[in-house]
Formats: structure tokens, C-alpha cells, sequence
């Protein structure tokens, strides 16, 4: 063997090497920590269930137990983030349940009691929520155009997309949205300890391939581009939320968002961590005043 094939076939073993090294990566990084639901509502609440794409979704629905009969309620669905869960929002669906409104809240498939889904993603999570909003619409107590979305995280993002494929949400709270892949990935590296470069550019790569994640659907999946189209056209009433002080989806996103339509309402709150923005003063007033003003009509 020559000097120069013993070379060549060096770099390709090396090269094979390190695509198996960085797909078991991504492989690792599309799968969410499982963690299970430890408390269940402290209010009168259903165990529901549905299908979103061949799988089963299950979720807690809590009316509200004035309504009379023949009568329908404004409803808010609860979209947990990324290795969350429905019991890990409670902190949500409470205080609004308080203000007279239905919630349902329900663990994302491969989180919770939800079934297993091989390569979760952020279009996966738009894909949960409007399976949600399909089997809400099918109840005859909730008002079908009052149906309002609070969303953390991977759940915000996902509810952004849910607008742009037409999902029927008449009012959007966002908290703590991650808006680039490269911000999702780099955060789930930091969670592990792995090194950000090459990673958080290789992973996206390998994790849209094993996805079969249609570049046109990839470049559409743009919330900066959605909530400008949909300010645009007056659509769905939205108000962005984020902590200046989060540490693990930074405020730059939501900068990155108003950059690119300069008049959305939005709030900056000052809570330490990526989960606390409800504990600053400033969160439910401005929360609930918005879904008031947009689901009590």
C-alpha cells in the first residue's frame, strides 16, 4: 500500500469516525429528559387524552365549574418547553384558571405520560399544540373563538408556528421563546456539558437530516418572519415575554424578534432563571389584562 492510500484511507477513518461520534450526539440531544408529572391540579381537572400524529397525547382539562349548561367558556392551552412538563407549568394554567378561564394543559409526545416520538423538534411541538386546539374544538363547552395559548420556551416557539400554519389562536403569550436553532442547540450542549464549537454547527445539520426536515419547511420555521407576517396582517394579538436575566435562552432572541417588527407588544421582566418570569411583579398583570382584553370580549 502506498504511502498516499494509507493517507487517504486514514482521513476517511477518521472522517466516518467523527460523523458516528457526532450523529450519536444529536441523537442524544433530540432526546428530552423524561421527567415525570409529581403533582396534579388543586382544582376540579379531567384526564384527557387525543392523537397527534399517530401518537397518544395526554393532558388535564380544567373547566371552569360556574359554566351553566349550553353556555361556552374562553379556554387557554398551556404548551410546556423542552424536558418540561404539564405539572412543571401549573405555575400558568392557576392564575388564569382563577381569572375564569377553562385550561388545558398536556405533556408534549416524549415528555411526560406522552407517547415516545423518535426525533422531537420544534415542529413537533407546533404539530402537539394544534392536535390540542383540534381536540378542544370538539368540546361543546369551550367557545371555539376564544381560545388564547401561553407558551414557555420550545412551547412559544412551537405556538408561533401553530400561527403560521393556521392554527385558530385568538391570543398568544410567549415566554422565554427561543428563536434560531443555533440558540436551542447551544442551550441543550451547555445543559450537557459538551463543547459549542463545532457541535452547535454540526448538530443542526445531522439532526435536520435524521429529521427528513424539508429545507422549505426548515426556512419557514422563522419566528421573527411569522409574528412580522402576522403583525402585518393584523392576525393573532401576541405579547412576547422575556427575562433579561435568563440565563439559558438569552434576551437577545426577543431582541432579534422586536428588530425585526419594532411594534409588537412585549414585556422585559427582571427574574433570575429561564422559569421565573411569572414571579416578577410585572408578569400577571400585564398577562392577564392581555387575555382579558382578547378572550373576555
Amino acid at each position: 500500500m502506498s504511502v498516499l492510500a494509507w493517507l487517504v484511507g486514514g482521513i476517511g477513518a477518521m472522517a466516518g469516525s467523527m460523523t458516528a461520534v457526532v450523529y450519536g450526539l444529536t441523537v442524544k440531544a433530540q432526546k428530552p429528559r423524561l421527567v415525570p408529572n409529581e403533582t396534579v391540579p388543586p382544582v376540579p381537572y379531567d384526564d384527557v387524552s387525543w392523537q397527534s400524529h399517530g401518537k397518544t397525547v395526554k393532558g388535564w382539562f380544567m373547566p371552569q365549574p360556574e359554566t351553566e349548561q349550553g353556555e361556552t367558556t374562553p379556554v387557554i392551552v398551556v404548551a410546556h418547553g423542552w424536558g418540561s412538563n404539564r405539572s412543571r407549568v401549573l405555575r400558568y394554567a392557576l392564575p388564569l384558571h382563577e381569572e375564569g378561564f377553562a385550561i388545558l394543559m398536556y405533556d408534549a409526545r416524549s415528555h411526560g405520560e406522552s407517547d415516545h416520538y423518535r426525533t422531537p423538534s420544534g415542529l413537533q411541538f407546533r404539530d402537539d399544540l394544534c392536535a390540542a386546539i383540534d381536540w378542544l374544538r370538539t368540546r361543546r363547552d369551550i367557545d371555539p373563538n376564544r381560545i388564547g395559548v401561553i407558551g414557555h420556551s420550545l412551547g412559544a416557539y412551537g405556538a408561533v408556528l401553530a400561527i403560521d400554519a393556521g392554527a385558530p389562536i385568538a391570543a398568544l403569550v410567549t415566554d422565554s421563546m427561543p428563536v434560531r436553532l443555533a440558540t436551542m442547540i447551544g442551550s441543550e450542549l451547555r445543559r450537557r456539558r459538551l463543547p459549542q464549537f463545532p457541535l452547535a454547527y454540526l448538530i443542526p445539520m445531522f439532526m435536520i437530516w435524521r429529521s427528513r426536515i424539508p429545507r422549505a419547511m426548515l426556512r419557514r420555521a422563522n419566528p421573527v418572519n411569522v409574528l412580522r407576517d402576522n403583525a402585518v396582517r393584523n392576525g393573532t394579538p401576541v405579547l412576547l415575554v422575556h427575562s433579561r436575566k435568563d440565563e439559558v435562552i438569552p434576551v437577545s432572541e426577543l431582541n432579534l424578534v422586536l428588530a425585526g417588527a419594532p411594534g409588537l407588544p412585549h414585556l422585559f421582566v427582571e427574574a433570575e432563571g429561564h422559569s421565573a418570569s411569572d414571579r416578577d411583579p410585572a408578569f400577571w398583570p400585564a398577562v392577564k389584562r392581555f387575555f382579558g382584553e382578547q378572550l373576555k370580549k
